[in-house]
């Protein structure tokens, strides 16, 4: 009876494993697609370098492409989408700068642009809740929104917006606000768009931000706090920290990065996170994802999926086991805003959906 049940438990997990499907959509352009956003089931953005853009208004059956007049050689690493109409891209290299569409893509118009030396724009994040103000009534808020950057004279770089994206404003440090400093060789990595994520589990819900290279931090943007050092692979250029989610529900999180120079190495690639005290607890995941990983995403309380250039993973148990499910590469994972759909982006133009 023990040999039957075990048996019977092995083809339960394959069957699980096998139960998701990487449909691609499209491949073989030469942009890699580090942005992507999913408004529903059916409407998608995306962006990457050549100043390219991609939509989908029936769920990927078909896709329209766009290269960005005038910024043919921008590499647009992140994107926020509203709907079919509306949607902000992220420029990141020198000078730095941030487009908006309200026509679908057919004319953008800059509404950010910041050309000091050094400057290099990593993730955007936004949401209906104004955590950085602290402000209950969101009345009068549009869409609250934070763009990061590498730092500028030691000092991460970000700026907000409370409309949406059409105006931005870089806080001022003074003697009441003290921003936090990074260490030589720490930075942000525009690898998915995710290394910031705004909560709302609690009145506070400051927007948490993964540092990665010589030294991965978790950090926050409303008081400036350092949480610490994360237990994870770190030390070099290549390592560290590049994605974190967050359940609002359960109060938990998890991160994800590794070695992207060595990147089938599962060391230190994963740390889980539980939010429910005064200081944030790190632990590990029994079984690891397959792997370096560039992000990840909470599809339910407990499912969650992650990619990275070799590969992607799922995990049923909150993220403490993970099963690789493709050894396909891949650069970002997002599910539909409002509704279920999950849609991949990475390399050579590829886009895929994933068929549970």
């Amino acid at each position: 009876m023990k040999k039957i049940l075990v048996a019977f438990s092995i083809m339960l997990s394959v069957v699980s494993i096998q139960s998701q499907t990487i449909q691609v959509l499209t491949e073989g352009t030469k942009t890699s697609i580090r942005g992507l956003n999913v408004v529903n089931d059916n409407i998608f953005w995306a962006s990457g370098s050549s100043g390219k853009v991609a939509k989908s208004t029936d769920g990927g059956k078909t896709i329209q492409w766009q290269q960005v007049k005038g910024y043919e050689k921008r590499d647009f690493r992140d994107i926020e989408a509203f709907d079919s109409n509306t949607a902000i891209i992220m420029g990141v290299d020198w000078p730095a700068i941030i487009l908006k569409t309200n026509d679908g893509g057919k004319n953008w118009y800059k509404v950010f642009e910041d050309s000091t030396k050094g400057m290099f724009l990593d993730a955007m994040v936004f949401d209906k809740v104004n955590p950085y103000l602290n402000i209950n009534d969101t009345a009068n808020i549009e869409v609250f929104g934070i763009v990061i950057g590498d730092p500028i004279n030691g000092k991460p770089f970000f700026a907000v917006t409370t409309n949406a994206g059409s105006t931005w404003k870089k806080p001022i440090e003074d003697k009441k606000v003290k921003f936090l400093s990074l260490n030589e060789g720490e930075a942000f990595f525009a690898s998915s768009g995710t290394n910031i994520k705004i909560t709302d589990y609690n009145d506070f819900s400051p927007p948490f931000a993964v540092t990665g290279g010589k030294q991965s931090r978790l950090i926050d943007f409303l008081y400036h706090k350092d949480y610490g050092k994360l237990p994870i692979i770190q030390g070099k250029e290549s390592t560290g920290a590049n994605s974190i989610d967050v359940n609002n529900k359960t109060k938990k999180g998890v991160v994800v990065g590794g070695d992207f120079a060595n990147d089938k190495d599962t060391t230190l690639n994963c740390v889980l996170i539980n939010f429910n005290s005064i200081k944030p607890q790190f632990t590990h995941p029994q079984t690891p994802p397959h792997g370096y990983r560039s992000c990840v995403i909470y599809l339910t309380d407990k499912k969650l999926i992650t990619c990275g250039t070799s590969g992607i993973d799922i995990s049923n148990d909150g993220g403490k086991n993970w099963q690789l499910i493709s050894n396909e590469s891949f650069h970002v994972v997002q599910k539909a805003k409002n509704g279920s759909a999950v849609f991949l982006a990475g390399g050579k133009g590829r886009i895929a959906k994933v068929i549970f």
